[in-house]
């Protein structure tokens, strides 16, 4: 089943929230996969949209969860929330203010959580994509010099696959993974190792 809607809209992820959990007989795994990014210097970065990407990113992931939380409550047999992050959480990402804003924002929600419903059975963990290839970067899958560009940058020397973060995304939903919360595992073909001291080196 579908149930359309916007996340930033509070209305909307009530009435969406509550007419899945009617549909489905109840819930049992949100995952926070919304998200947006615009870019700009800055300095030159509209209040308008820095709020829009927050909006979406941030309290939209929180909206979600709250609604998720209750149906949780209710039915009293826990559930499991998933945030979909990015490595921009930890790492910086210069004129894309508002989305690594959103995305510090989104672990300390993640942990907030975990931490707040951890003795009613529900699980809240994070997942931190890195470079991946999906619609939202076409402009640097696309042109030969940028994707060259990004992927020089990880270890592994590729973008993942959607794939590879859905099958961390099944992990962390099922009982595999039941005494894990709190946590955001980065899938990022080593993206968050600091890349750059690869070679040893020394002041010495």
């Amino acid at each position: 089943m579908l149930v359309g809607g916007d996340v930033s809209d509070e209305d909307d992820v009530v009435r969406m929230v509550g007419a899945a959990a009617e549909e489905l007989g109840g819930l049992d795994v949100l995952v926070n996969n919304a998200g947006i990014q615009i870019s700009s210097p800055s300095d030159e970065l509209s209040s308008q949209h820095f709020d829009k990407v927050i909006a979406v990113n941030l309290r939209g992931s929180f909206l979600c969860a709250r609604e998720a939380i209750k149906q949780f409550l209710t039915d009293d047999r826990g559930g499991v929330v998933l945030n979909v992050s990015s490595v921009h959480q930890a790492i910086p990402k210069p004129d894309y203010l508002g989305y690594s804003c959103s995305k510090g924002g989104m672990m300390n929600l993640t942990r907030t959580l975990a931490l707040e419903y951890a003795e009613r059975g529900i699980r809240v963990n994070g997942i931190g994509p890195g470079a991946t290839v999906t619609p939202i970067n076409s402009a640097w899958i696309d042109d030969p010099v940028k994707k060259e560009q990004v992927e020089s940058h990880i270890p592994m020397r590729r973008a993942g696959t959607a794939d590879e973060m859905g099958g961390v995304a099944c992990f962390l939903a099922s009982d595999d993974a039941a005494y894990i919360t709190g946590q955001t595992i980065f899938v990022d073909g080593g993206l968050t190792l600091y890349p750059s001291f690869r070679e040893p080196w020394s002041s010495e």
